[in-house]
């Protein structure tokens, strides 16, 4: 709640201070608290049904979620938003999930099968993106079951995103190697590269404070090369650092390290932790280079599938690797006794 409040209140500092519009970084909070809370509910009550149904539910706004405006020049690789994909990616973290919570091997067999469904609905749909998503979100969770430190998987989650941020960043400040540029710049469309170049340009006049939040369609050059526009730069990280200066760029990382925190302490299972690490980190990815965050559904979607994923079962899940209740550490007998042991003893005691 600091965390989440923290950008609450530098949102409304950088608007008073330089005008804007606050009011879509606090519905984006607001989306990710209230689905972080209602996960940690039902994947207390539901370990498997919950992510199941939320599988569901976010393949059916996928499908739903318009494809294609004609004239954007941003359509590549993401589509217009990029809410698609990002949505097919959390889908197919939370079947993942739901099938690593499931005990027997029949429901975790067609929980797979449904994350191949979503993976073939991304094709269907014209998202490569959310394909490669959805793929790379199931070749991880297969992977996790071999890990035996999440430790070591989360924080190999986190250089990738840091890679990615930076490599986006590089291009931003056209400092890579020409041949690299123009084949990056191919793939990403050279509007979205002079949408973050104008980004860049905001973040040098305006370290600190930014230009306000929701002023880059005000202040952007780029923005008046094409339409129809929705005003943003396409990336996550440079909108912020356009708007709301270095420092919520830096809380929104804070954000990201605090979810990859909470993973690595969560009490479930190793690959159910793994899995919807990788989830997310293919959801930030896809806002690296789009406007994903920019949808509701996407970041509420994004707070439900971290709660669940955080959330302490009320049964038993197999592989749990959490730690012991306080009363099992008391009551835990030697090897081969039944009941109570005679070495039960008070924590006073």
């Amino acid at each position: 709640m600091l965390m989440l409040g923290a950008c609450a209140a530098w949102s409304l500092t950088t608007a008073a201070a330089r005008g804007g519009r606050p009011e879509g970084v606090l519905l984006a909070v607001l989306a990710v608290a209230a689905g972080y809370a209602a996960g940690r509910i039902c994947g207390s009550l539901l370990p498997v049904l919950a992510p199941s149904a939320g599988a569901l539910a976010g393949l059916g706004l996928a499908i739903a979620t318009p494809h294609d405006v004609a004239g954007s020049p941003v359509i590549s690789p993401l589509g217009h938003s990029g809410a698609t994909a990002a949505l097919l990616a959390l889908s197919a973290g939370a079947a993942c999930c739901a099938a690593w919570a499931a005990r027997s091997p029949g429901p975790r067999l067609l929980l797979r099968l449904l994350t191949c469904g979503i993976a073939v609905t991304a094709l269907v749909l014209g998202s490569t993106t959310g394909f490669a998503a959805c793929v790379g979100v199931l070749l991880c969770s297969l992977a996790a079951a071999r890990m035996r430190h999440r430790g070591l998987g989360l924080a190999g989650l986190a250089l990738g995103m840091a890679l990615v941020t930076a490599t986006v960043w590089a291009i931003a400040e056209d400092v890579l190697p020409a041949g690299l540029t123009d084949s990056l710049e191919g793939q990403l469309t050279p509007h979205r590269v002079l949408l973050w170049h104008d980004a860049l340009g905001l973040v040098h006049d305006e370290p600190v404070l930014g230009a306000g939040p929701g002023r880059f369609g005000e202040l952007g050059p780029a923005i008046d090369l094409s339409l129809p526009s929705d005003d943003k730069p396409h990336s996550a990280p440079l909108q912020l650092a356009a708007e709301q200066g270095l420092i919520g760029v830096a809380l929104l990382a804070a954000v990201f390290g605090w979810i990859l925190y909470v993973l690595w302490r969560a009490p479930r299972s190793t690959p159910v932790v793994l899995t919807a690490g990788a989830a997310l980190t293919a959801l930030a990815t896809i806002a690296a280079v789009g406007n994903a965050l920019s949808f509701t559904t996407v970041t509420a979607g994004a707070g439900l599938l971290a709660g669940m994923a955080t959330a302490r079962p009320l049964t038993d899940e197999e592989g749990g690797i959490g730690a012991p209740d306080l009363d099992d550490r008391w009551t835990a007998g030697p090897a081969g006794t039944s009941g109570v042991s005679a070495r039960r003893r008070t924590p006073s005691g």
